[in-house]
């Protein structure tokens, strides 16, 4: 059962490469094109992050690259800016291009982690990863577990991952111990999951199956070639068009 599993995941792996799966513009590339080592940059790949929940992430980044681009709203990337603007005008350039899709708990989400990123690093998010030398267990440990309730949804099991795994693709940083980041098991991931038969369909019906998920191909990875992000796009664009034959 591993071995067969493996091989199709080998499959898919090779598809996505050569471009069957789709995938050539993904959600993210929707981007300013900022320097890569810029503040601006890691902050463009970072707040909207925390409303990719729900929705399309093609949608959710063409609003974020618009309110970026238009100078009226483009503050809300800013922290120290955001924080000194009112509620209503930090709300109005969120919902303008629509970037915050429930306007009121979406901006407190927004206006939320501009105070931490204020507060824990004098709103310089790259100062997190220096701080603990790029290891991503440890930045994982500190977000999820020792700071939670100050990464609102960033903490998140599927967005945390995910996140990190953005930012290892469109900024310059390189990490340590990238094993670590696990697939991000979004609705898509999920259900490819358990087209796989890595998940049971009971198990595909319980609340903690994002963790189920992760454990599975934690396990099944182990010891091949991969690392469990390595195949997170892969899943995601074969579900997401709609799981045409491995072959």
């Amino acid at each position: 059962m591993k071995e067969e599993i493996l091989g199709k995941v080998d499959l898919l792996y090779k598809m996505w490469k050569k471009g069957l799966l789709g995938g050539e513009v993904m959600p993210e590339d929707e981007n300013p094109g900022l320097d890569k080592a810029s503040l601006e940059n890691y902050l463009y790949f970072t707040l909207p992050m925390a409303l990719n929940y729900q929705r399309n992430s093609y949608t959710l980044w063409e609003s974020a690259n618009q309110t970026f681009q238009d100078e009226e709203t483009r503050f809300v990337f800013n922290p120290k800016e955001c924080v000194n603007r009112s509620f209503e005008e930090v709300q109005y350039a969120l919902t303008k291009y629509k970037v915050a899709l429930q306007k009121n708990k979406q901006t407190e989400i927004w206006i939320s982690l501009c105070y931490t990123f204020l507060d824990l690093f004098d709103g310089d998010i790259r100062k997190l990863f220096n701080q603990f030398n790029n290891d991503v267990n440890q930045i994982k440990i500190f977000i999820q577990k020792e700071n939670k309730k100050k990464f609102p949804y960033l903490s998140g099991t599927k967005i945390c991952n995910y996140w990190l795994y953005v930012i290892w693709q469109y900024t310059d940083r390189e990490y340590q111990n990238m094993e670590c980041l696990t697939v991000a098991p979004d609705t898509h991931v999920v259900q490819a999951t358990y087209r796989l038969g890595l998940i049971t369909e009971e198990e595909l019906g319980r609340n903690d199956v994002q963790l189920i998920v992760i454990e599975r191909w934690n396990q099944l990875l182990k010891g091949t070639k991969y690392r469990p992000i390595d195949i997170h796009t892969p899943l995601w664009l074969w579900s997401r068009n709609g799981f045409i034959d491995i072959k």
